[in-house]
């Protein structure tokens, strides 16, 4: 991709996890960009693994959740975003959802976000976090215009899984810039250490590249925050972000949360045919459509017996 003057590449680059609660609280904003960047920058997620192969078991997996139960509550005090009722587990691993996701990319980058949505919702909205093969498939079944046939195949291919291996390679590979960070957000995205003496970078955290150099943006962070780094080495990148008639907003994105339908839409809410889905920090909206094949308004809704 080009600038606004057909000069310079631009690329933004999203490292993230489908399973990270400061990534699921972020979307609000992330979707905002992206629509203001919408064919002018290419958008490019790595995925970084956050629960990995050689993390240490949980001595006490009940104990284990509870706490990390109370840590999304935590980030949710901040983001605002859906959590579930209850948390079945931490997640085991981020790799299953991870493939699934980069296999979807595959198939355009419409199924590629719904996709990446179900897979956080698998663990933001229903508590079960998508951290097996057979539940990373089963969270994006219905996804229109996906063929999960094809996903399936393309997940468990060594291409998909090299391509992971790379985003975990390069996630762990962060700028100098990241190394350090102040500022008075809650998550300012300092880079994590890793078991091996290295660092990677907090989730998420945006990158944004151009022949005039690299900003990074680390953490939870304002939607002017972002904008600020963007234009700054490209500057008329962004469009002015408009808003969507929720009917608008609602069939271009399938679920909204509240957050979300608040940055992203502007009108008498909720638009006809919207169902809520109640979790416990507040509801999750979903398209009709959408509806009828997602597991939140299924026999695994929230709450259900």
């Amino acid at each position: 991709m080009t600038d606004p003057t057909g000069r310079r590449p631009i690329e933004v680059v999203e490292y993230t996890d489908p399973l990270c609660p400061w990534a699921w609280g972020s979307e609000p904003v992330f979707r905002g960009l992206r629509a203001a960047l919408e064919g002018r920058v290419r958008w490019r997620r790595v995925y970084c693994i956050l629960f990995d192969h050689d993390d240490d078991p949980p001595v006490d997996p009940a104990a284990e959740t509870a706490w990390y139960s109370r840590y999304v509550e935590g980030i949710g005090r901040h983001t605002h975003a859906p959590r579930a009722f209850r948390l079945s587990r931490v997640a085991a691993s981020s790799w299953p959802s991870s493939l699934v996701a980069k296999a979807a990319e595959a198939q355009g980058q419409v199924v590629a976000d719904r996709v990446l949505r179900r897979l956080r919702e698998s663990v933001f909205v229903l508590g079960d976090p998508a951290d097996s093969p057979p539940l990373a498939l089963s969270a994006t079944r219905g996804v229109p215009g996906l063929d999960l046939e094809r996903l399936a195949s393309d997940a468990a291919s060594d291409v998909v899984l090299e391509r992971v291996r790379a985003d975990h390679r390069e996630a762990r590979r962060p700028v100098p810039q990241v190394l350090s960070v102040r500022g008075q957000s809650p998550h300012p995205g300092v880079a994590k250490e890793t078991p091996d003496g290295g660092h990677r970078y907090a989730l998420p955290t945006l990158l944004v590249r151009s022949p005039a150099g690299i900003r990074a943006v680390p953490g939870w962070r304002s939607y002017e925050e972002y904008a600020s780094a963007i234009e700054e080495l490209a500057p008329g990148s962004l469009t002015e972000r408009a808003a969507l008639e929720p009917a608008a907003a609602l069939d271009r994105y399938r679920s909204l949360t509240e957050p979300e339908r608040r940055l992203l839409t502007t009108g008498p809410w909720p638009p006809a045919g919207a169902l809520r889905i109640e979790t416990a920090g507040g509801p999750l909206w979903l398209h009709p459509e959408e509806a009828s094949s997602h597991p939140a308004a299924g026999p695994r809704a929230p709450g259900a017996p």
